[in-house]
């Protein structure tokens, strides 16, 4: 007997079949695969009958646009009961939620969901792996909850061969909602016109044989069959299609952009770009972290979200291309896009799925990876996940985060040596502080545990942390100050902006002039 084709539904009436208490899996990164009609109709339907109630979301990849869209549609209180995410911080309602103690909240890395979802899938007894030991992840340190309200314990420490290990454990899901650009009559969905395709595969199995339900939204169903080379879900995996055609309300290619094919690996290569603007404090980072890149010359590299990403534009701006710069969603090569198209690459010379991505992050397989901090203090610990006070406080996330900077063999962590406000000026290869940040980022201990120094230390790691005006490495699980900008005082503009007791090497150096003029730095 043949395989019933799945059924076709609207946003709405796909809104319509999810129940209370199901737990619901979407997939998504940022804007890019988010089923972002469904999700737009499952709020809808809550604020107008309180239907369903009490949801446990799962996802992993942060998808929102900072506002309303994305899991954002999730952050109801009374919709959503307990949510699982990798990244927050593109979804502030759901930080809200969890903030206020109105949903549990756990953040587990992002690395790691995408491998639940394959042991989901194949009835296994969880993820075991060493990703998460001596961080908030650990059941030492917190087990990845977020409130009081969270009890539940999702994390188990164990011990394989006389070395310690997180067991992360399964569940059951009883909805994926995911998307495709395509879907032939038999439910094949194809991704022609999707940077990447992240977690599709595992997500749709993990539901289906969860005995749960799988929603794909596309943009068109077509006559005849896909090519079975393209298809990313199987038919026999979906069971409702929701055809939302080209509209960019709902199914544009990332939430930056409606469509460009340089993220396909397709049409003209810009020239290579002029290097234009005024020096600012994110530009000299970027920059002292490419001199770091070239200094080591790792073969592959990966890039994080916000100020890390853009050290890609700056090395192709530079010249500098003999390396491979990877993202977590899954693009192999290219420039990493940023923003709300961050995920992305144009002109990758690959697409592997996320989960394959992870296996290949968490053996080792990244020579250099460059990151972001929110807060680092004296031992060298990072903070990326919670931080901030009153109205400015929210939960971050991890999102691939853990299962980089514990696998990788060489970390450069930017971010300013200050914040909320910092302005700074440059010329003639010097640096100068004209207005200084209301927030010391180098804190006497950080609040939560993204990273551990001391346990990085022992790993053998190497790591460095660059800001606009000070650089620091990691020595034996302490912070030793290496270089400082020309033009900045010791005292007043580092040490005395720093909350906590910091080292200051014997043979301090002065970082590179080049880092603050307005001029190509490899050429100049």
């Amino acid at each position: 007997m043949p395989i019933r084709p799945p059924e076709r539904v609207d946003a709405a009436q796909a809104a319509g079949l999810i129940r209370s208490g199901w737990t619901v899996a979407s997939a998504g990164f940022v804007g890019v695969g988010h089923a972002e009609a469904v999700t737009a109709a499952l709020e809808a339907r809550f604020l107008a009958t309180s239907e369903p109630r009490d949801l446990t979301l799962v996802y992993s990849a942060g998808q929102g646009d900072r506002g309303a869209r994305g899991v954002n549609h999730f952050g109801q209180a009374g919709l959503t009961r307990r949510i699982i995410g990798g990244h927050w911080r593109s979804a502030p309602r759901l930080s809200r939620l969890a903030l206020d103690n109105e949903a549990e909240a756990y953040n587990l890395p992002q690395g790691v969901i995408t491998h639940l979802y394959r042991a989901i899938a194949g009835h296994k007894p969880g993820v075991i792996t060493p990703i998460g030991l001596h961080t908030f992840v650990d059941p030492r340190h917190g087990g990845g909850r977020l409130n009081e309200r969270t009890r539940e314990e999702l994390v188990e420490l164990i011990e394989i061969g006389g070395a310690e290990m997180l067991r992360y454990k399964p569940f059951r899901i009883d909805c994926a909602l995911v998307r495709g650009t395509s879907a032939d009559a038999a439910g094949n969905v194809t991704a022609e016109h999707e940077p990447f395709h992240h977690e599709l595969l595992a997500i749709a199995q993990a539901a289906r044989n969860s005995g749960g339900i799988v929603i794909a939204q596309v943009k068109r169903i077509t006559a005849g069959r896909a090519r079975a080379a393209d298809v990313r879900i199987p038919g026999i995996l979906v069971d409702y299609l929701v055809e939302v055609g080209d509209d960019p309300e709902v199914h544009s290619m990332t939430f930056g952009e409606r469509f460009n094919p340089a993220y396909l690996g397709e049409g003209p290569v810009p020239p290579r770009p002029i290097v234009t603007g005024a020096l600012d404090a994110r530009r000299i980072i970027q920059r002292r972290a490419l001199l770091e890149l070239v200094a080591r010359a790792p073969r592959v590299v990966s890039l994080g979200v916000g100020m890390p990403a853009g050290v890609g534009a700056v090395a192709h701006e530079e010249g500098v291309d003999d390396f491979v710069l990877t993202v977590e969603a899954g693009p192999i090569g290219g420039v990493p896009a940023d923003g709300l198209s961050f995920g992305a690459s144009a002109f990758p010379e690959a697409l592997v799925d996320q989960p394959a991505q992870f296996d290949f992050y968490d053996g080792g397989g990244v020579d250099m990876a460059f990151l972001g901090l929110a807060e680092f203090d004296p031992a060298g610990n990072v903070n990326v996940s919670l931080f901030g006070e009153g109205a400015s406080r929210m939960v971050a996330g991890v999102g691939g985060f853990i299962n980089i900077t514990q696998s990788t063999r060489s970390l450069v962590f930017m971010g300013t040596l200050t914040a909320g406000g910092l302005t700074v000026g440059t010329g003639d290869g010097r640096l100068r502080i004209l207005t200084e940040g209301r927030a010391r980022k180098l804190v006497g201990q950080v609040e939560h545990l993204s990273f551990s120094g001391p346990y990085a230390s022992r790993l053998g790691t190497e790591v460095l942390y660059v800001t606009e005006r000070a650089v620091f490495r990691l020595h034996d699980g302490r912070l030793r100050l290496i270089e400082i900008a020309p033009g900045i005082d010791l005292q007043r503009d580092v040490i005395d902006q720093c909350a906590g007791p910091i080292e200051v090497a014997a043979d301090l150096h002065e970082m590179d002039r080049r880092l603050f003029i307005d001029a190509p730095m490899l050429t100049h």
